[in-house]
């Protein structure tokens, strides 16, 4: 089998996993968009592909009264887009211990970050997939902590979990819709990426060594999204999602199913 989709749109794209993705992307023959907010790292990536497989636009996704507008023009740009990668992320400590150290701003950035601009972007994209006569799909980067807390990044795991509960009911939701849109969540385990670094984590010393390999994380994931699965587990995050995860989405049908046959009795 091979990937099913012709020309992604990964957002995030600049560093970490989202690099290490497109560039698996573009190596095996899809044509790549990448967007993000460095764009010194987005004329890189051209640079080293080619413009005839790679574009890019820089996006901030932190600025979502911009995002609308952003998928407009990409949609315009490129409109044999068939899938839609969603991978930005930020991951910060907070002590509520010592509030007088948390900085609420920074923990709003990671919250729009990490939640509020992929339901953003799956809400502007989302037309344009179902209007394709393909099969087209959304991917979602999520965590092995949207299942599991970790108490010293308490809004990283929330906010995870948040857009874990969205894909979960996204993906039921466009079932039942137009066109034929996939919904894919991966879960990362810790991997080895700038996301720990000291830079962005500073009581961390050599962070970037924290976790899987980049490229073992990278090889796993590639050959779960060329299987076409919708939950994409890697490493930790397989036996997480076992011990609890499966019961827990069964519960969740059932609920769905039973709340759909009460709403057709009061909806109009």
């Amino acid at each position: 089998m091979s990937f099913p989709y012709q020309k992604v749109l990964l957002i995030g794209a600049t560093s970490g996993i989202g690099e290490a993705l497109a560039t698996k992307l573009v190596e095996n023959g899809t044509k790549v968009v990448i967007a993000g907010r460095r764009q010194e790292n987005l004329d890189k990536f051209v640079e080293k592909h080619g413009e005839e497989k790679v574009a890019s636009k820089a996006l901030d996704v932190m600025d979502i009264g911009q995002i609308a507008k952003f998928a407009s023009e990409v949609i315009s740009d490129h409109p044999d887009l068939d899938c839609i990668f969603v991978n930005s992320g930020i991951q910060r400590a907070f002590d509520f211990a010592n509030p007088d150290m948390v900085d609420m701003d920074i923990f709003d950035q990671e919250l729009t970050t990490n939640y509020t601009s992929a339901v953003r972007l799956a809400k502007a994209f989302t037309p344009h997939l179902q209007q394709q006569t393909k099969k087209t799909a959304l991917i979602f980067t999520t965590s092995q902590m949207a299942l599991v807390p970790m108490m010293r990044c308490p809004n990283y795991g929330a906010s995870k979990a948040a857009l874990h509960h969205f894909i979960l009911a996204l993906r039921t939701q466009l079932s039942d819709g137009p066109g034929d849109v996939q919904v894919i969540e991966i879960y990362p385990p810790a991997v080895q990426t700038e996301l720990h670094d000291t830079k962005h984590q500073p009581d961390l010393k050599d962070g970037h060594l924290i976790g899987m390999p980049l490229q073992q994380f990278t090889d796993e994931v590639w050959e779960k999204l060329v299987a076409r699965e919708d939950q994409i587990l890697v490493g930790s995050a397989t036996e997480i999602f076992d011990a609890f995860e499966i019961k827990r989405q069964e519960l969740y049908q059932q609920m769905t199913e039973m709340l759909s046959g009460l709403l057709k009795q009061f909806l109009r």
